[in-house]
């Protein structure tokens, strides 16, 4: 990479600094390349400092390949590091005919990327004869090169002055200017990258496809997705932790007409009232002790884009409060501020608690619930999806190998993956992709992965002994199991369910606690199993 001089004149700061060296000095700044070639010579363009001297040298043949190589070595012999690093653009001595060369490093991407340089002047010194040595060599040189000046000596007045103490603004001026051009290129790349990054995902990272799973639950999953990827909606995503909610939410975003636009994601546990308030809304200045400058809030970052809260169950009151106000009228006043700004983003939120019962028990806002609930995507634990165990061990392993490409190709046993089917997951999708790259991990070199690569602690829990099998184990297993382990364990699952509501008196809320589920999955789950629960009792 070298610099790019047409992208990096049209900046404002360089055409400014240069108008202002051309008129205060008389002198004009150039760029040369990482090895030091003078940018604008390579393209033809030859703008020569505002005297015959160096005029008439730049239209010769051999004056410019001579003033060519007088740069190229004087900005050779500036330090690394920068004009940042250093005291400035430096002094860097006389060009092939004795005038004043001054430069500045200009170094991003870890590497010297050019230089910034002013020459064809002369600075007047108080003490010594600079100036009449200069005047001697540039006669000599002129007629030395043959060049078309009819008196030198009266030519050699027009050459700019630059006093000595006058110099060091010359040289801060461009010092500021390439320490300007470094951080406007370290800009430039951190937007190429994030472009990089989005196209990446726009390209397929987060399509439907890999929303892993074909079991019917996943199944119905897709079909109301489909059914509401192109749509503004605001949605609830709903379900345990490890479930892939967020996951849910990119899904929504990167296929839909904002995808173009910022995705923006914020955990809504993860911090205080305060500052929780003020990455959302972000603050002004002063606004508390801290706030040394102003602050751009979440929701402005993700302005004409989706803004994905997670967690938002456990949001206080307050903020309760002022998130509605950003729902009901597509505006929110930052911190310490007093303008209200205005934003247009789609709302994904998420949680895993049952937000109907916390209504109820008044824990949440029952006119913020009906705005953030629209559209209720309920994502199924992996427990009730274990038909899509194989399908996302594969695609486990292949991520894992995508990340270890050195690795041999890995597969699970038949008996690890049936012991897979026995456990709970109650960490769900989130706690088997965990399982599986230590697995990988610990199982070395070896391409098969059995139960023997399981820590001793779990082979131990997981292994079945005869005095905690089930009776009803052993019975469904003498019976054949036509219906398969799916079936088995839905059957299981519906009288379980049955159970705890003649416990409860048919009381949802109360089931759902005993089962530990939330209210809304075991709603759900009696219509899957088209349990007759009879009449609700002793809920509001």
């Amino acid at each position: 990479m070298s610099i790019d001089s047409a992208r990096l004149e049209e900046l404002h700061i360089v055409r400014k600094v240069r108008e202002t060296a051309r008129r205060w000095w008389g002198v004009e700044l150039s760029f040369t390349d990482a090895q030091g070639a003078v940018v604008d010579h390579g393209k033809g363009i030859i703008i020569p400092p505002n005297n015959r001297i160096c005029t008439s040298c730049l239209e010769d043949t051999k004056g410019l390949s001579l003033c060519n190589k007088s740069i190229q070595d004087a900005v050779a012999r500036l330090p690394t590091g920068g004009a940042s690093e250093t005291e400035g653009a430096l002094l860097l001595g006389p060009c092939h005919m004795g005038l004043d060369i001054v430069a500045a490093p200009v170094e991003f991407n870890g590497a010297r990327q050019g230089s910034l340089f002013a020459c064809g002047f002369l600075v007047e010194r108080t003490q010594g004869d600079s100036a009449q040595r200069a005047r001697v060599q540039v006669i000599e040189q002129t007629g030395r090169l043959r060049l078309p000046v009819v008196d030198a000596a009266e030519a050699f007045i027009s050459i700019a002055r630059i006093e000595e103490r006058e110099l060091p603004r010359l040289t801060d001026l461009m010092a500021t200017t390439v320490s300007e051009i470094e951080h406007h290129e370290e800009a430039v790349r951190s937007r190429e990258r994030k472009i990089h990054e989005l196209q990446l995902e726009l390209s397929g990272r987060y399509r439907f496809a890999d929303i892993v799973g074909k079991s019917a639950s996943m199944q119905r999953l897709y079909q109301l997705l489909d059914r509401i990827v192109q749509s503004d909606v605001t949605v609830m995503v709903t379900g345990e932790n490890g479930t892939g909610k967020e996951l849910i939410a990119r899904a929504l975003h990167h296929n839909g007409p904002r995808k173009d636009r910022p995705f923006v994601a914020q955990n809504c546990a993860a911090l205080n009232d305060n500052l929780l308030e003020s990455e959302l809304f972000g603050h002004v200045r002063g606004s508390f002790t801290g706030a040394a400058r102003d602050k751009v809030g979440l929701f402005k970052s993700a302005d004409g884009g989706t803004f994905f809260l997670d967690e938002v169950g456990d949001m206080s009151p307050a903020m309760q409060v002022k998130l509605l106000r950003v729902l009901q009228e597509s505006t929110f006043v930052p911190v310490g501020g007093t303008k209200p700004e205005k934003v247009d983003v789609r709302i994904v939120a998420a949680t895993n608690k049952d937000l109907r019962t916390m209504v109820s028990r008044r824990e949440f806002r029952e006119d913020l619930f009906y705005r953030l609930c629209v559209l209720n995507v309920e994502v199924p634990p992996l427990r009730d999806r274990l038909d899509d165990l194989p399908m996302l061990c594969e695609h486990f392993l292949s991520a894992w190998q995508a990340r270890s490409p050195k690795r041999p190709l890995k597969r699970l046993s038949p008996e690890l993956l049936a012991g897979f089917y026995e456990r709970r997951w109650p960490g769900n999708v989130r706690e088997l992709e965990n399982e599986i790259e230590r697995l990988a991990v610990l199982s070395g070199d070896a391409e098969l992965i059995g139960p023997d690569a399981l820590p001793v602690s779990r082979a131990i829990a997981n292994a079945p002994t005869n005095d905690s099998r089930p009776v009803r184990a052993a019975a469904l297993l003498e019976q054949g199991m036509p219906e398969g382990l799916a079936g088995a364990v839905g059957k299981l699952e519906r009288e379980l369910i049955c159970a705890a509501l003649e416990k409860t008196k048919g009381n949802r809320s109360r089931t759902a606690q005993v089962l530990r589920v939330s209210r809304t999955t075991l709603l759900k789950k009696i219509r899957d199993y088209s349990i007759d629960a009879g009449p609700s009792t002793g809920e509001a």
